[in-house]
This record gives structure tokens, C-alpha cells and sequence, in this order.
């Protein structure tokens, strides 16, 4: 076991192209919501997982499939986002790289606090959630956070297989994720970064946009 930090970010993923329709919707939908409205219009996932995810069982909450909650990482620069720059993975059909994608970064206690609020369902995963071997690794509880592999989380050397699997830790927000809830959003590039303000600048929420090149590859 390993303290979590005092204040724990989660980082969700996605192409810049996809912001304004986040921000018109109010913010994040499942994969499950997304897939019956058409799908986004930039999607950067595997849809082989994506599939795998739908039936996928969340074992803490009965019923419910990892596809129908939104996905965050509790770290920037994620395995996933090491696959889309190395650009070379079969399942991969996006082939744009690393410098569209966006981070959208909230804090963890302040998602928990609204979901209670909200009676909206939330879990965690010690390890990637679209694995079929991850069943008992659910969680729905903050005390459980220390069973987070923090230094895995935080590795930037993940070639050892129990470092990556992990650092593949996930928190997980059922069927949808308010934009009001993003505290910031980081880039790679000036470019990009004009692009994520023209894309929020229609919105009543505007997350401070800030180049952080540490969050990439």
C-alpha cells in the first residue's frame, strides 16, 4: 500500500476536435452514450477495447459494465497516451499522434463530493478496467485509495509488466461527467492551446488552458 496524494487528480483524454461537442452536451459521456449517438467526432480509442469494456461487469456496483461510465486515469501521460504517439499499434486507427490530444484534468474528492450530492455511481480500478483478469479490483470507497499502486502511478519507466498494469489504474464515473467539474485543461503545443479556446470559449465554464509538455511523450 502507498498514500495517495493529499489532493489526487484524475485525467481524462480526447482529441481537441471533440471539445466543443463536450462542452455543448454539458460535458463527458460512456462510451456506451456515445456509441448511440453516433460515436465523437474525433474518437483516439481501440474499438476492440472499447467493445470489450461494454461487457465488462463493475463488480462494486451490480448490474453496471465499464463501458457505461466515463473514464479517467489518475495520472497525465498515460499508457494510452503512449500508444497513440508511438502511432504503430494494429487495434489503433487513429493515426494523428499525441499533439491534438487534450487533458482534462478534475480533482478526485471534488468529483466524489458532487457524485454523492448527485447519487451518481463512481468506482476505481487497481489496474486497467478493460482487462478481463481486473474483477477484484473495484473499488467504491476513498478509504480503499491506498490500495493504488501511487508510485506505479507516477512512474515515467514503466517496461516492468507490474509497473504498467498498475499505472493503468482507473476512476470511473457513471454514464456521464459534468464539464463544470474540469479545473484545467493541459496541451502540448500553442497551437493546440488556441484551438482549446476558441473550442470552450461558448461555454459558461472556461478551465484555465496551460502548455504542460511534462504530460507528454
Amino acid at each position: 500500500m502507498t498514500a495517495p496524494p493529499p489532493r489526487p487528480s484524475i485525467f481524462h483524454i480526447t482529441h481537441v476536435a471533440n471539445l466543443a461537442s463536450i462542452v455543448a452536451a454539458g460535458g463527458l459521456r460512456s462510451d456506451a452514450a456515445m456509441i448511440q449517438a453516433g460515436g465523437p467526432a474525433a474518437p483516439i480509442g481501440m474499438s476492440t477495447i472499447k467493445q470489450r469494456r461494454l461487457s465488462l461487469d463493475v463488480t462494486c456496483h451490480t448490474g453496471d459494465k465499464v463501458g457505461e461510465y466515463v473514464p479517467f486515469y489518475f495520472c497525465p501521460r498515460s499508457l494510452m497516451l503512449f500508444v497513440i504517439y508511438r502511432q504503430n499499434h494494429p487495434d489503433l486507427v487513429y493515426r494523428e499522434g499525441q499533439g491534438p490530444i487534450v487533458h482534462l484534468e478534475a480533482d478526485l474528492h471534488e468529483v466524489v463530493k458532487w457524485a454523492a450530492a448527485c447519487r451518481r455511481r463512481w468506482a476505481f480500478t487497481l489496474s486497467n478496467a478493460g482487462a478481463y483478469y481486473t474483477a477484484t479490483n473495484f473499488r467504491a470507497d476513498v478509504a480503499n485509495l491506498d490500495e493504488i499502486d501511487w508510485n506505479a502511478v507516477a512512474a515515467t519507466d514503466f517496461r516492468d509488466p507490474v509497473v504498467k498494469e498498475a499505472k493503468q489504474a482507473e476512476f470511473l464515473v457513471h454514464d456521464e461527467f459534468p464539464w463544470g467539474l474540469v479545473r484545467r485543461i493541459g496541451v502540448l503545443s500553442q497551437g493546440t492551446k488556441t484551438l482549446v479556446e476558441a473550442a470552450i470559449s461558448s461555454g459558461g465554464h472556461r478551465p484555465p488552458v496551460e502548455i504542460v509538455p511534462g504530460w507528454y511523450y
